[in-house]
């Protein structure tokens, strides 16, 4: 029987004291912005959560899409999942070694492919070493420990994935609303894009909320419920219509969807090429012109 879990995302304590049951599965989510020259496998293997796996954002995407880390499709998904030792029925539970950033992205992708039993581990590796518990230091197999014992059969819920043709097609008539977690100054085009060859700007239309505006900077933590959802509004953002989010290159834009889905927006989809793809074109109108 699966393990029930609390909501998106979970505690240090709940998951200490979880850890151990059968069918509930850890993932390292670890990604850093490549300015940050970090190696989150490297780290991964130098210290994580026991029995925890390292899923790889840069490597679990569709080969055949120049943009980073692209959604796969749903074989490929799959069969990284049935790799890492995780079945349709476990308790999964996606951490990074930033605390809250990129584990959003996984829990996201769990959903797009129909694995609605995911949760994040709130405050990540950081709030796991604050409440002094056990890291596992050496090398473990990146593979499941028994061969063919998971099973894992992925769905594809559109539902929660835009592309360049839908967002194109929302400017409109604008029934979507449009969320960027980009920083204010990319956002308003006054700072340079991290990315060569990517212009400045937004989408027409959009909203900007920067993503560390939802997190507690005193321990990473997501905001409560009644905060984030006071955050969405003081930038105009309407949690009774459709959102979408986007970001730089997809990874931000998830943790808005968590913080979304947290004040009762299960429904918010995530602009997979985000600003990369936007703005690394030349036919995209954008603001500022």
């Amino acid at each position: 029987m699966s393990v029930a879990l609390p909501g998106p995302l979970v505690t240090p304590a709940w998951l200490a004291e979880h850890l151990a049951e059968p069918g509930v599965k850890v993932m390292d989510a670890s990604w850093y912005l490549p300015a940050e020259k970090r190696d989150p496998a490297g780290e991964f293997e130098a210290a994580h959560i026991e029995g925890a796996v390292f899923f790889d954002i840069d490597g679990v995407r569709d080969p055949d899409n120049p943009l980073p880390h692209m959604l796969p499709s749903r074989r490929i998904f799959a069969d990284e999942m049935v790799r890492l030792g995780i079945s349709n029925g476990d308790a999964v539970i996606v951490y990074d070694g930033a605390g809250l950033f990129s584990a959003p992205r996984a829990w996201w992708c769990m959903r797009v492919f129909g694995h609605d039993n995911v949760a994040v581990l709130d405050g990540g590796l950081p709030a796991w070493r604050a409440a002094n518990l056990p890291i596992a230091t050496l090398p473990i197999a990146s593979g499941p420990a028994t061969p063919g014992a998971a099973v894992f059969e992925a769905d594809y819920r559109a539902e929660l994935v835009r592309d360049l043709a839908r967002m194109l097609g929302n400017l409109e008539q604008r029934a979507e609303q449009v969320v960027d977690a980009r920083g204010r100054g990319r956002f308003e085009g006054s700072e340079p894009e991290i990315r060569p060859g990517v212009r400045s700007g937004h989408i027409p239309g959009s909203l900007n909320l920067p993503y560390p505006e939802l997190i507690d900077a005193a321990d990473q933590t997501l905001l409560p419920a009644d905060r984030l959802a006071a955050a969405f509004a003081e930038r105009g953002v309407d949690l009774g219509r459709p959102i979408v989010t986007t970001c730089g290159s997809g990874i931000s834009a998830a943790l808005l969807a968590l913080a979304l889905f947290v004040c009762g927006h299960d429904g918010a989809a995530v602009y997979d090429g985000s600003w990369t793809e936007w703005g690394g074109r030349g036919d995209t109108p954008t603001e500022p012109s």
